[in-house]
């Protein structure tokens, strides 16, 4: 515990903070939108802390297995497990601190299924994607992004106890969301991942197959985004938020495409996450505003 209080910063950036908050918004939002905005707080706040920690867990496993990419990039080089301000020994124990932790919290204060699924989850990503499935096909992301799309089921199970079919609309669409996401950084990054030989699409296809893709799976997102309205989840708040938001991330992705120099990757990467943040907070006030 010393040791974690001592050396923080570097323990908090084996959680990856920035997934993180994507993935607690996400999981909040779920959570307030199956509860009609009222949720029982111990579950509310002891549900998000528990998922987050059994997330957070998944990442520093992922650290772990991932250290020797890691150092053959540019932009993980500097991670601690790579410049031993952690040592493995102490980030398998964090690792196991936080699944603990987290566990305690999800099958005291929530439910069994939402324990279940996070732990599958979480065995998934931890585990299964970052030791195998990334280097089995340049689909990695595609496959790998389930992972990441489940915080918005996992709060929802933490308030009702079962899976419905509109917490797995909202996992669909992060599901389709994360390859256009994930790829424009990887265009920006193929040399790195050429390096660390980890097969993602721009490094097997080639960049410009990526950017088409990327162009495919936007027009893609936009049509997951409508299905929401069309089962009269949201109303007509959310219906043009999506459209604009949805709208403006064609333009960065086909900015993309036509750009030979690759100099919009990095601009689509950041717009994908603040357009996920936007459309997760057009669910939220669409929702409250019907209510």
């Amino acid at each position: 515990m010393l040791s974690i209080l001592s050396n923080w910063r570097g323990y908090l950036e084996l959680t990856k903070p920035g997934v993180q908050a994507l993935l607690f918004v996400s999981c909040a939002s779920g959570m307030l939108i199956g509860s009609d905005f009222n949720p029982p707080v111990l579950v509310f706040f002891f549900g998000l802390i528990g998922i987050s920690f059994l997330a957070a867990s998944s990442a520093v496993i992922n650290h772990f297995f991932d250290q020797q990419i890691d150092s053959k990039m540019n932009r993980t080089s500097e991670r601690p497990l790579v410049v031993g301000k952690i040592s493995d020994q102490q980030a398998i124990i964090f690792s196991i601190i936080l699944y603990l932790s987290g566990a305690w919290m999800l099958l005291f204060f929530t439910n069994f299924l939402t324990w279940l699924l996070t732990t599958l989850t979480f065995i998934f990503y931890g585990f299964i994607y970052t030791k195998y499935l990334k280097f089995m096909t340049s689909q990695n992301i595609v496959i790998g992004g389930l992972a990441g799309a489940m915080p918005p089921l996992l709060g929802w199970a933490a308030i009702t106890n079962t899976i419905e079919p509109n917490a797995l609309l909202l996992v669909l669409i992060i599901m389709v969301w994360t390859p256009p996401h994930f790829w424009a950084l990887a265009v920006y990054r193929v040399d790195d991942y050429a390096d660390a030989e980890v097969p993602m699409l721009p490094v097997q296809k080639g960049v410009p197959f990526t950017k088409q893709h990327i162009l495919l799976y936007t027009f893609l997102l936009l049509a997951c985004t409508m299905l929401p309205y069309a089962v009269q989840m949201f109303g007509e708040i959310y219906l043009i938020s999506a459209l604009i938001l949805g709208l403006i991330f064609l333009f960065y992705s086909f900015r993309l495409y036509r750009d030979e120099s690759n100099a919009s990757a990095m601009p689509t990467f950041a717009y994908s996450i603040i357009y996920l943040a936007l459309l997760f907070a057009a669910m939220l006030v669409d929702h409250f505003m019907y209510l």
